[in-house]
């Protein structure tokens, strides 16, 4: 376990704490957002993750029941053991905790605000962009074969089309790429 190999900037439990405790704080709407933090602090700027890694720590994210903020706690993990899945799971945690208390009051004033909601809209638009960028850096380095495209293409229509559980899409998926 520990930090990876090569990484750019030192690792230590407290710098994972401050990370995922920046992250939480920032996140808004969807923890997707959460991979584009990942991506570029993680393995590109402090070299803790490998593109493999990352990948894998997605990948346990969809599959495990929850929400998606389990990728912090797996990686937590593979940084640092159980220790560094406690570190990181709480400190994702906290600053939601925080803010969902301070900001409970305002709340019926802030729906209100034609000013705060298209605040609130480009927030959202600016968080789709980032997941659309995340997205299709993720797929440069997964689908990578026939098989893997087989796998992307049918996954989407079966998702789109057919509604069909993600969870199935990530298990099938699996099973499918451990069989060749």
């Amino acid at each position: 376990m520990g930090a990876t190999l090569g990484a750019l900037t030192p690792f230590s439990l407290d710098a994972l704490a401050f990370f995922f405790f920046k992250v939480g704080s920032v996140l808004f709407g969807s923890g997707y957002v959460l991979l584009a933090f990942i991506r570029s602090d993680l393995v590109e700027r402090y070299g803790w993750l490998t593109e493999t890694q990352l990948l894998d720590a997605i990948s346990v994210g969809q599959f495990t029941p929850g929400p998606v903020f389990t990728t912090a706690t797996f990686i937590g993990y593979l940084l640092a053991g159980a220790q560094g899945a406690v570190v990181a799971t709480v400190a994702i945690f906290v600053p939601a905790f925080v803010f969902v208390a301070l900001s409970a009051p305002f709340l019926p004033k802030l729906r209100n605000s034609s000013s705060m909601s298209a605040f609130l809209d480009g927030v959202n638009a600016a968080s789709l962009a980032l997941l659309a960028l995340v997205s299709f850096q993720l797929a440069k380095t997964s689908i990578i074969d026939p098989l893997t495209i087989g796998i992307a293409v049918s996954s989407c229509l079966l998702l789109v089309v057919f509604r069909v559980n993600s969870a199935w899409l990530v298990g099938a998926g699996a099973l499918l790429a451990s069989i060749r």
